[in-house]
């Protein structure tokens, strides 16, 4: 598995290197973030919607392996 779940035993370096820069965004961050904003900090082209998607899929991957929670808003956190 490429993103694993995140558990007590599991840190955050055994995450690839994108999935890190994701998470410092997000955590750089001043409160929840849409993931446009998450590709502006990491210098993504979000003005074509063929750049932003990925980025978002991303963003859930790391939702549903616990590393980050998503708002019902649709704007995305870090785990408490």
């Amino acid at each position: 598995m490429l993103v694993p779940h995140r558990t007590s035993g599991v840190k955050e370096s055994t995450l690839p290197p994108d999935y890190q820069r994701i998470l410092a965004a997000v955590r750089q961050a001043a409160g929840p973030v849409m993931a446009r904003q998450v590709g502006d900090t990491l210098g993504i082209d979000v003005s074509v919607r063929a750049r932003l998607e990925p980025l978002r899929g991303r963003l859930v991957r790391l939702v549903d392996r616990a590393w980050l929670r998503t708002l019902p808003d649709g704007r995305f956190t870090t785990c408490l």
